[in-house]
């Protein structure tokens, strides 16, 4: 007996099979994408955090995390729409801790190749301390 018949058959398995392997690469990669949005969803809730705990006062703190949050999704190409901003200012004196929520939905069109439909809605939390030994401006001041 000889091998005729099995003649080209390993050419037949990878055109069958590089189709399949190529758009799993893309769902890896989709995946991974959405993957690293969480976690920059994750850092911007921190670093938003942060500016509001080193904001002068707690209606500057708002402000200040919304705007740090938008620059910190700005610059990781994340575009929300809407976009949501939560600060927690109840606890805004010194040793306190400030706590600010997110919500960012984000498209998933021009993820990959895949082109996927739809948005997912990205959340996260951050929390940062108000340092316990900052200075309180007084309202009089006395000679």
């Amino acid at each position: 007996m000889t091998a005729r018949g099995d003649s080209g058959s390993a050419s037949v398995e990878l055109a069958v099979l590089a189709p399949l392997l190529v758009v799993l690469l893309l769902l890896v990669v989709a995946l991974g994408r959405t993957v690293l949005a969480h976690q920059e969803v994750d850092q911007a809730a921190s670093d938003a955090a942060r500016a509001a705990s080193i904001a002068s006062s707690a209606s500057a703190a708002s402000a200040a995390a919304q705007d740090a949050a938008q620059r910190d999704l700005a610059g990781h190409g994340i575009t929300c729409s809407p976009f949501s901003e939560t600060t927690d200012v109840s606890d805004f004196n010194p040793g306190g801790i400030v706590t600010v929520h997110l919500s960012c939905t984000a498209s998933l069109e021009g993820l990959s190749l895949l082109r996927l439909p739809g948005s997912e809605t990205l959340t996260a939390q951050g929390s940062a301390p108000v340092d316990a030994y900052r200075s309180v401006a007084s309202a009089s001041v006395t000679p």
